[in-house]
């Protein structure tokens, strides 16, 4: 016997299409429910969450990484794209519930688009998507290192770091500086000014010490909307110890290599009104040839003290024009009496083997004399105590 439908005549016929259009509309909003994923239109809601700290942020810091991380399930597909379409590479961590972006910096004032999937343990699956964007810096700074990359510099040589915008977050910039050395070395930062820090030994270098310069500052903030946009890295070595000293009272120069004494040199130092400094000097360059002229120190040309001479030899000392260098004008004087305007000078004999044996970052003491050196006036960081110099640092 077939059974026969007991609703009213018709209901089949004109019911039929209507029932079927409501079971497809109902089964297609399960399938696309916003945040989820299942190939089972009537699946439960997946147990998974995805967590996004930075989600729709602006001004984020560009020196910190993009970070997923995936609740009671794994990430299954993670996809960082920039304004124009340029994928960011990252990798997966914890055994796939985390993910890191890993290129660093991410690039300044740049919108990025995140798409995120993850699935819980019983395969349904949610998915995030969201934006955020990069700090837009009023400017840039940049940084140079000195020493140069593969130098062999003298063992009183200091680490000098210069930036050529200011820097007001102090702290923040040091903490993205490092020195490593072999052997290990104490030492530490001091910041001349807001656009210098330097950093020095406790002691003299050990000869031999190999030295890794770091400053990784892309993306640091600065302050006052400057922002870090580069990193860099320096390795120098030190060499043997040449360390000098300049007796003024005496006019004589001892020179030691390693503590041992070469040679004792003749020289003339500053005259009265022209002294000579005392206090610990450093070679700061070296030039076969350099143009000394006193209208660079004020003096007038029509000054009887003024003075133009091309000078050989010639390894510089201060800022303010005081060189060891060949003086063959003065041989006369040298090892009897001061008669220059501040160097120290010598007969080019003892100049060229001096040159030869010295250089970038030799310590030469200067003693005998009543004239003191100025603060910075040069590389004069051993002039400072080594309690002074360590509060010198932002985060002391």
């Amino acid at each position: 016997m077939i059974a026969r439908s007991t609703s009213p005549s018709g209901w089949n016929r004109r019911w039929r299409p209507v029932a079927a259009a409501l079971v497809a509309c109902l089964g297609l909003a399960a399938c696309t429910s916003v945040g989820a994923d299942s190939a089972d239109p009537v699946a439960n809601v997946s147990a998974a969450s995805i967590d996004m700290t930075f989600a729709k942020q602006k001004d984020w810091n560009p020196s910190q990484p993009l970070v997923v991380k995936a609740k009671d399930g794994k990430l299954t597909d993670v996809v960082i794209k920039d304004e124009r379409g340029r994928k960011l590479d990252g990798r997966y961590v914890k055994h796939h519930t985390q993910w890191t972006s890993t290129e660093s910096p991410l690039s300044f004032d740049t919108r990025y688009t995140v798409l995120t999937r993850a699935q819980d343990a019983a395969g349904l699956g949610v998915r995030k998507t969201t934006t955020v964007s990069t700090v837009k810096p009023n400017t840039t700074a940049y940084t140079s290192i000195t020493p140069y990359g593969g130098s062999v510099v003298g063992v009183g040589m200091p680490v000098i770091l210069t930036f050529d915008q200011p820097v007001t977050r102090k702290a923040a910039v040091e903490r993205a500086l490092s020195v490593e050395t072999k052997p290990a070395t104490v030492g530490g930062w001091y910041w001349v000014n807001d656009q210098m820090v330097r950093w020095r030994p406790r002691h003299y270098w050990q000869t031999g010490t190999d030295v890794t310069v770091r400053s990784e500052l892309a993306g640091v903030n600065f302050g006052n909307g400057v922002w870090g946009d580069d990193d860099d890295m320096v390795r120098f070595n030190v060499g043997d110890a040449m360390i000098s000293t300049v007796d003024i009272a005496t006019d004589m120069m001892t020179v030691r290599r390693d503590g041992q004494v070469l040679r004792k040199i003749p020289v003339t130092t500053g005259k009265p009104g022209w002294d000579t400094r005392i206090g610990t000097k450093v070679i700061m360059s070296k030039q076969q040839h350099v143009v000394m002229d006193a209208a660079t120190i004020d003096v007038d040309k029509s000054d009887p003290e003024y003075y133009r001479l091309d000078v050989a030899y010639a390894m510089r000392l201060t800022w303010s024009g005081e060189y060891l260098h060949a003086a063959p004008w003065s041989v006369a004087d040298q090892g009897i009496d001061n008669v220059s305007h501040g160097c120290t000078g010598m007969s080019t004999e003892n100049a060229i083997w001096l040159y030869n044996l010295s250089k970038i970052g030799d310590v030469v003491n200067y003693v005998g004399g009543t004239r003191t050196m100025e603060p910075w006036n040069g590389y004069t960081d051993w002039n400072m105590s080594w309690k002074d110099w360590k509060t010198g640092s932002a985060l002391s």
